[in-house]
């Protein structure tokens, strides 16, 4: 059986093989230490207390399919999820991901289609060996068992070595089809660079992909460097040049400190490129237990607030660590939370939070992390945050609005 921890720090999505002897040390205290490690756990379980104890109620669901029940949603003739309420707002989606084939090149053709898209973490049954019970007022990844997340290791040594079957349905059209289905117009689609031997060229693939789909006004392809590697600020401005303004950053995977002086040359370069940054932010929990020093929230507070022209979005909104990632975009008006991940409470909190700041409430945007999860887990919980009348400003905002007003300053 293959363990989860061990393998995710030695294979593919985890970085190169190197990276393994450098993060086996202590941190020092000021990096991670035991009361980062008590928070976690604790967060972990006031969640499971309070779950369904705040003012939204209980929403568990049998599956993505089960959320049919919510009054926005219906199954078509072949089971699958749609959002069937024309009145709600046409989505941008500003965190999503595309099939990967890297080191060995596994064969995979992102313009096929297939019946349906089997989610890397999949709640509808055929997948894996039932339906999860689907809690809306948890931190995503918290609904799946141990097998569940032991199918995900295995699929992803697959895109890294023989490839797929689960890999080989998140393409272009599947994507489209489910935006479609669930009212997105459109998706940034972010590689990660991953510092591999070889076959590390997830940004240069997925973007061609885009371009022979002729699907760039409804896929925005972002980029990826390692912050790490010597000729990153070369690789930033070939993309720049070619007009690719968003890049994506990974400290848990790419394993570096958002505040090491070392790659502050990255940050003073996406200034004077005009690159916006969309980094993973805090800690998931399901991430090798080595990597979590990487992304505790105090770690990007210095390259926020030292340079206020490059536009910063925190995706998963700070994951478990969202209570201090909330409060650095608060304080910050060049950070930007990304939603997806998070429970229907912390989700209220952020809005209102953000409401009562005034200006922050624009700098909250819509994600859902495709192929991890399907769309809809993350549209039913704005949905149900969003139903009261008051909200519905909220809405339009925080699933189109804030995010097209993000996009303009990036292609600016």
């Amino acid at each position: 059986m293959i363990n989860r921890r061990r393998f995710m720090q030695t294979v593919g999505l985890v970085g190169a093989a190197s990276s393994l002897t450098a993060c086996s040390d202590k941190p020092p205290a000021e990096r991670y230490n035991k009361d980062d490690i008590a928070l976690l756990a604790q967060q972990r379980l006031d969640e499971a207390r309070l779950s369904g104890k705040g003012r939204f109620g209980v929403h568990r669901y049998e599956g993505y399919r089960g959320l049919s029940a919510l009054p926005w949603f219906e199954l078509d003739d072949q089971g699958a999820l749609i959002c069937v309420d024309q009145s709600l707002p046409q989505a941008i989606d500003m965190h999503a991901h595309l099939g990967m084939s890297v080191l060995f090149k596994p064969t995979l053709d992102l313009q096929a289609v297939s019946p349906r898209v089997q989610h890397l973490l999949d709640c509808d049954g055929d997948t894996f060996d039932s339906s999860c019970d689907l809690d809306l007022d948890i931190y995503v990844n918290g609904n799946f068992s141990e097998t569940a997340l032991e199918k995900l290791e295995s699929t992803i040594m697959a895109q890294g070595l023989w490839g797929s079957e689960v890999t080989r349905t998140h393409t272009i059209p599947n994507l489209l089809a489910e935006m479609d289905a669930m009212r997105v117009e459109k998706a940034a689609i972010l590689p990660i660079k991953l510092d591999l031997p070889f076959g590390d060229n997830q940004t240069e693939q997925w973007r061609t992909a885009v371009s022979k789909a002729d699907k760039a006004s409804r896929l925005l392809a972002g980029f990826s460097v390692h912050p790490l590697q010597s000729d990153c600020i070369e690789q930033m401005r070939e993309h720049a040049k070619q007009g690719f303004k968003l890049m994506k950053l990974h400290p848990t995977v790419q394993k570096f400190y958002p505040d090491d002086p070392a790659i502050f040359k990255v940050y003073e370069e996406a200034a004077s490129l005009g690159v916006s940054i969309f980094f993973h932010g805090g800690r998931a929990g399901i991430e090798p237990e080595s990597s979590h020093r990487y992304a505790m929230p105090r770690h990007y507070q210095k390259p926020i607030a030292d340079f206020p022209s490059v536009q910063f979005v925190l995706g998963h909104a700070g994951a478990r660590d969202v209570d201090a990632m909330l409060e650095l975009m608060l304080a910050n008006q060049n950070a930007w939370l990304g939603t997806h991940g998070q429970g229907i409470s912390k989700l209220d909190t952020i809005i209102q939070r953000s409401s009562d700041n005034g200006a922050a409430a624009q700098r909250i945007v819509f994600g859902t992390d495709w192929p991890f999860y399907h769309l809809g887990a993350s549209l039913a919980k704005v949905l149900i945050v969003t139903d009261p009348i008051s909200r519905r400003t909220v809405r339009q905002s925080l699933l189109r609005d804030n995010a097209q007003a993000l996009i303009n300053l990036i292609e600016a």
